[in-house]
């Protein structure tokens, strides 16, 4: 018997609003049995074997949603639509499952091309006029235990690129859709979707687009190096788009600032600096210990050194708590560092103020500054302007970095939102080397609009870097060219912020909550890539290609062996050793047998090379999968074949069914000197192709033998 549970109307109760006038002429069952009825025909959905269904409804200030679950003794289904009957997600099945990650898994099994046509036949059904996508390929099933196919990406509208985007989900095992999600025009972007002819040409958009762009000579430290490369960047200027029909260029940074700001107001905190904790990590008698150590200072002298440096401005401020932090050296031969974090708080009637200073216990070298303070009211003038505050930052910076000083330019400042009214104004300053700069070694310092004095400070300097000579570079000019040419001008549908003027439903509603901007969807050009590039090598003026990691795992030592083929689809999953070498005709000890078990629950291991923490980890993963007892290591031990299925039948949950004495027969050639506890292990290994021909439980295995019966057991 079909019961209607409840029925909400939760955004448009809370906020008050109307319903669309669709809508507004009908009574809320009748909104809902025609919703109902709509998701029915375009589904083809079958209903009569669920006992109940119920329907929700909510607003989201652009359209209203229904939600519709119908529920059964074996199954639920849900389902979202839009008011208009627009399909927007779908989820076929239970919607509480156990999760079956401790089952033995098994390699994926389906048919890909199955799948795909049942994603389209779906997707045809819930796309509208003027949508496609482009399925591509699935994911899913490219791991152990792979159940499902699923799709995902952009939904196109007159064929080309849009923002929408989709996600659908197949099962492997019967090919039905179990879940499917979109975006919908209507709850994404204002108006209609504009004609797909682009008046202007995609030369011209090329040229307006490729003018924004320009890049900046820097060093660059190379990866695991203390060298120092010439890169052209690209300077952070605004993103742009060109109207394809206006030939306008539209500054999409202005205008995301536009949608951004809407609603934000001041804080009576800085949160962009959060001071640092002053949860030492040890406790009171450890604290007492590292306190009694040769060259480090009390926390009083140490406050006493910080309070005679003016710039720090503590002399209104009261410590409130000093803790003491062992920092271990990064490599071997350095002293392990001692820092005190002390923690300074100064009352005051519009809030208090906080300033947090971390320092080398040893030293008394100041490390790094942070601090809290109450934002300045709207329109509240600040005591410093910020001319002023910079050369109080240049001031202190000089006498703090010492000789550094002289190679510091400046290099990026932050002023003082002007909305936000932030307390503060921020510079970095930058190492130069030849003129040019080397943003890594850098002094970033923050002056308290207040005072003047220091309201935060984080820097970081290496002094061992080498850096590349600047003959024979490229220019500027060939190097903003090679940029530009990483780029396609690519022509798509794409959202953009416009003003709201009330004079639609829907725009009266967004205006009532309080925006003054929304989207509506242009036909612009845009520059993209496909791959990532950091910048422009100076010496040979190519794009940076950086490396791609190779994960997959790869031997050479397969050739001509009869497991070859078992060896490499394992790899194909991520089942196998590290190292490059499989050694398949090698005797398998206990070791080799927890190595390749491991690297079912993700380890990569290298059996010649371990080290002990990583053997301890992959023999606590055997334990887990039942394949050993505790008690029972011993690596160098060998391995029989007998033992090595023992342990694969146990992982994969078949022991006490083998176990069981007195049922089995075996048709092995040597089934007569099977002992008859091993019977039932037996007789599963040869039905599931793990053994066949002799069974051979006596003899020692190897690595290609136990890599072959992995590959049966997870073909199950």
């Amino acid at each position: 018997m079909k019961k209607l549970l409840s029925l909400t109307l939760a955004l448009v109760m809370a906020l008050g609003l109307a319903l669309p006038a669709s809508a507004a002429e009908e009574t809320a069952d009748e909104s809902l049995a025609r919703i109902t009825k709509s998701v029915k025909d375009t589904l083809d959905l079958d209903t009569e074997d669920y006992d109940d269904f119920w329907g929700e409804r909510y607003e989201d200030g652009l359209t209203g949603v229904w939600d519709l679950y119908w529920s059964g003794l074996d199954t639920d289904l849900s389902v979202s639509a839009l008011d208009d009957g627009t399909v927007i997600s779908y989820r076929a099945g239970q919607p509480y499952t156990v999760s079956g990650s401790e089952t033995f898994p098994t390699f994926p099994q389906g048919d890909a091309a199955a799948a795909a046509r049942a994603a389209d036949d779906f997707l045809d059904k819930v796309l509208t006029a003027g949508e496609s996508v482009e399925l591509g390929e699935p994911r899913g099933m490219d791991t152990l235990g792979g159940d499902s196919y699923r799709f995902s990406g952009m939904i196109l509208l007159n064929g080309l690129p849009s923002p929408l985007s989709y996600s659908i989900t197949v099962d492997a095992a019967d090919n039905q859709v179990r879940s499917f999600s979109r975006d919908a025009a209507a709850n994404v972007f204002l108006g209609d979707v504009p004609a797909s002819a682009a008046s202007v040409s995609r030369d011209r958009a090329a040229g307006l687009l490729t003018d924004t762009l320009a890049v900046k000579l820097e060093y660059v430290r190379e990866a695991d190096s203390s060298t120092a490369v010439l890169r052209y960047l690209p300077e952070d200027t605004h993103a742009f788009y060109v109207d394809a029909a206006t030939g306008e260029l539209l500054d999409m940074t202005e205008l995301e600032e536009q949608m951004e700001g809407l609603g934000m107001g001041g804080s009576s905190s800085d949160n962009a600096t959060a001071g640092e904790s002053s949860d030492s990590g040890l406790s009171p008698a450890e604290q007492a210990g590292i306190a009694q150590m040769e060259g480090v200072r009390s926390s009083d002298a140490l406050d006493q050194s910080l309070r005679a440096e003016a710039a720090y401005g503590l002399a209104d401020y009261a410590l409130s708590s000093a803790a003491y932090r062992l920092v271990e050296a990064a490599e071997n031969g350095e002293e392990d560092q001692v820092l005190c974090v002390l923690s300074y708080m100064r009352p005051e009637e519009d809030g208090s103020r906080s300033r947090t200073i971390t320092v080398d216990a040893r030293t008394g070298a100041v490390l790094s500054v942070s601090s809290r303070a109450p934002w300045l009211e709207e329109g509240e003038t600040p005591a410093l302007s910020r001319a002023e505050a910079q050369t109080q930052a240049e001031t202190f910076l000089a006498a703090f970095c010492g000789a550094r000083w002289k190679d510091l330019v400046l290099y990026e400042d932050s002023p003082a939102d002007t909305e936000d009214q932030r307390p503060y104004d921020t510079f970095t300053y930058v190492q130069q080397v030849n003129g040019i700069p080397f943003p890594e070694n850098r002094y970033t310092v923050s002056i308290d609009s207040a005072d003047g004095s220091v309201y935060r400070l984080d820097y970081n300097y290496d002094e061992d870097v080498t850096f590349a000579s600047t003959a024979g570079i490229v220019g500027e000019a060939a190097a903003l060219s090679a940029w530009a040419g990483t780029y396609d001008t690519v022509l798509a549908y794409r959202l953009v912020p416009r003003p709201l003027d009330g004079s639609h439903e829907t725009e009266a509603r967004l205006l009532e909550l309080g925006l003054t901007h929304f989207y509506e969807l242009r036909l612009t050009y845009a520059l993209e890539r496909e791959d990532w590039c950091p910048g422009i090598d100076a010496a040979t003026g190519k794009p940076v290609v950086p490396e791609k990691q190779d994960t997959a795992i790869t031997y050479t030592d397969l050739s001509g062996s009869g497991v070859k083929a078992d060896v490499e689809k394992l790899a194909r999953y991520g089942v196998g050793y590290d190292g490059g070498r499989f050694q398949p005709a090698k005797q398998l000890t206990q070791w080799d047998l927890v190595a390749l078990l491991a690297s079912l629950d993700g380890y990569r291991i290298d059996p010649e090379t371990a080290d002990e923490s990583t053997r301890d980890a992959a023999y606590s993963a055997a334990y887990r999968m039942g394949a050993l007892a505790r008690g029972t290591r011993d690596e160098d031990s060998a391995v029989t074949r007998g033992q090595a299925v023992k342990c694969l039948l146990d992982c994969a949950g078949y022991g006490p069914a083998a176990r069981l004495q007195g049922i089995y027969t075996c048709a092995y050639s040597d089934a007569a000197d099977i002992p008859e506890a091993d019977l039932g292990y037996a007789a599963i290994a040869q039905a599931l192709g793990m053994a066949q021909g002799s069974y051979r439980g006596d003899q020692t295995a190897t690595r290609g033998e136990l890599a072959s019966m992995l590959c049966r057991l997870l073909e199950r």
